[in-house]
């Protein structure tokens, strides 16, 4: 199973944020549109980085205004991408690894969106369960 089989079934929304902008607009941000990461854009749309909620409650516990400091002090620019192409398995160990919930998805140097883990595992165990159905299946035509 492929990443672009993930996006096809998830909706599509990406929340994005410039690295100048406040943590507090980014808190702002991720609580109007319910999501648990942003990815950080320049100018061109090109991805920076990501910030978490994570990441802003890391920065909270070490700071009394950390909501007026801007989204490049506490984002992570050592950004990991996925493309559509990629294969569902290897993306699992890459967030599972590396303890990261959200990854964003890049084609042709462009963000097409950002899968979580969630969707990822969902779409893997679907696919294991299908896999599973069907050795049931011919197991019963077997027995037959």
């Amino acid at each position: 199973m492929k990443i672009e089989s993930i996006l096809a079934t998830i909706t599509l929304r990406l929340i994005t944020i410039r690295p100048d902008q406040s943590l507090q607009d980014a808190v702002d941000l991720l609580a109007e549109q319910n999501v648990g990461a942003l990815i950080v854009v320049g100018e061109s749309g090109r991805p920076l980085g990501i910030i978490s909620e994570r990441d802003i409650v890391r920065e909270a516990s070490r700071s009394e205004d950390f909501l007026a400091q801007p989204v490049s002090r506490v984002m992570t620019s050592d950004l990991i991408t996925v493309s559509p192409e990629d294969d569902v398995e290897p993306v699992i160990q890459i967030m599972m690894t590396r303890h990261i919930r959200h990854l964003p998805v890049i084609d042709q140097q462009r963000l097409i969106g950002v899968v979580s883990i969630r969707d990822v595992l969902k779409a893997h165990v679907s696919n294991i369960q299908g896999e599973v159905d069907t050795l049931q299946a011919q197991i019963m035509e077997e027995q037959l």
